[in-house]
């Protein structure tokens, strides 16, 4: 069976590049048939934030990518014994070695290969000594892993192709730290062994660990997993993305009023496409559709205006859905909005709102009013005179309304227009700065229908006031 793994560390909320990467994790082992996995990776006790572990599990079930695990998920931290257990394993067979070397020396060394225009490298000496273990004491040693010289490694990977590694090049990476904590390069090979995971699909970034971790398997015994490194992302200054950019975790989104239908969809194409125009797509949508072959090799470009763009049309499907429901009242609750009406449904459903959060903002700002200069209610190819007699009989033509509906609504205004041989911009224009107090907005059906009969008409009275 496929069996992919999000292997997370809690350092914060995950950031938007962290989970485009379980969500291609999760579609690739959906598409599959197979399971998807969550492994929190918390060996680095010095940037471990509390709450984080929360935080992942919380982001990952708003988007709808729950792990097959998600209530019995390994820690590494719990699992130091066994780590260590495999780091003096490959020491007696001759794959590792103890080492002695002070910080300082280490630091000396670098320091001359600086001087020469060498990068910084282990030099290797404690390679061939031997030490007995009862002769050192704890935490003044580490163990490397051996690196094999002048040989060729292949990584096969399933994204970029194969890509060879010179380990000439490489450095006798430590695989067990002084404080008894394993690195990264032996946990994930242990745990994914362990977990039985068939593909590990991470960020480019770990694509020169994966000549590392293959000679572990191979060490070991052990077969490996296919890999597939995704492209990074950008930003629009075409540098790495990062808090410049905006928001960049999740639940930064969630917070901004963005849909998690929204963000799945829009990650989805961060590296990825169907090959063909499509743009829009629903998470089970995807599950049928993704393909590792079409992920991108070149880096993908975070682009908010995209964003914005499907954010604002899943906003409008889910108006059509939330009409049909009784869940209106709470659609923007978390957003300061409570008891929503139907009409101010409609209003966020006619578009133009990019998040909920904007949305919330214009129905508290539409249900508190707007002060404006009397002026303002004369429409530009009409008067004072005009104005007043196309406020007035729009006042009493409304409140002789039975139904406060769009077309009653509609109708009467135009009744005002014919029956007082008026313009539509002496009737319709000062009824809806007197319902918004703004020279552009929705109509002043749309308006008139969100605020309510009662509401309406007490604003149509405050302009008629006002002239």
């Amino acid at each position: 069976m496929i069996r992919t793994r999000y292997a997370p560390s809690p350092t914060g909320d995950p950031h938007i590049g962290n989970i485009r990467t379980a969500l291609f994790e999760y579609l690739f082992a959906r598409s599959q048939g197979g399971e998807f996995l969550l492994r929190i990776e918390d060996t680095d006790r010095e940037r471990f934030v509390e709450g984080g572990v929360e935080r992942i599990v919380e982001s990952l079930k708003w988007l709808g990518i729950t792990p097959d695990n998600i209530g019995n998920f390994p820690y590494q931290s719990e699992r130091l014994e066994v780590y260590k257990k495999h780091a003096f394993d490959l020491v007696r067979s001759g794959y590792a070695y103890i080492c002695t070397c002070s910080k300082e020396k280490l630091a000396a060394d670098h320091e001359h290969q600086a001087k020469e225009g060498k990068p910084p490298r282990y030099e290797g000496h404690c390679r061939t000594s031997e030490f007995n273990l009862k002769d050192l004491k704890e935490g003044c040693y580490v163990i490397r892993m051996k690196m094999p010289e002048n040989r060729k490694i292949i990584v096969s990977d399933l994204i970029k192709g194969k890509v060879e590694f010179d380990t000439s090049l490489l450095d006798d990476q430590i695989i067990l730290k002084s404080d008894g904590f394993p690195t990264y390069h032996l946990a994930v090979v242990v745990d994914d062994t362990e977990m039985g995971i068939t593909h590990v699909i991470r960020g480019d970034e770990w694509l020169s660990s994966t000549p590392k971790h293959l000679l572990l398997y191979e060490y070991f015994g052990w077969e490996s997993p296919q890999f597939a490194h995704l492209p990074v992302i950008l930003g629009p200054d075409k540098k790495k993305l990062s808090k410049r950019h905006g928001a960049t975790s999740a639940l930064g989104y969630k917070d901004l009023g963005y849909l998690p239908e929204a963000i799945i969809n829009f990650m989805a194409l961060l590296g990825w496409n169907p090959k063909d125009e499509r743009e829009e797509f629903t998470l089970s949508e995807l599950e049928k559709e993704f393909k590792i072959e079409n992920v991108n090799k070149a880096p993908a470009v975070f682009d908010i205006e995209k964003l914005n763009s499907i954010n604002a049309q899943k906003i409008k499907d889910q108006i059509l859905k939330i009409k049909t429901t009784d869940n209106k009242s709470k659609y923007l609750d978390t957003f300061g909005v409570d008891g929503l009406r139907e009409g101010e449904l409609d209003l966020i459903g006619r578009g133009g709102y990019n998040t909920l959060k904007e949305a919330a903002d214009y129905i508290k700002k539409l249900r508190a009013g707007s002060d404006y200069a009397p002026e303002m209610l004369i429409f530009r190819k009409s008067d004072k005179e005009r104005t007043l007699t196309g406020l007035q009989n729009a006042r009493s033509k409304m409140q002789q309304l039975n139904k406060w509906e769009n077309d009653e609504i509609q109708n009467a205004l135009l009744q005002v227009v014919t029956e007082n041989q008026l313009s539509n911009g002496d009737v319709f224009w000062p009824v809806r700065v007197a319902l918004s107090g703004e020279e552009k907005s929705p109509s002043p059906v749309e308006l008139a229908v969100a605020l309510g009969k009662e509401e309406t008409l007490k604003r149509v009275e405050g302009a008629i006031d006002k002239l």
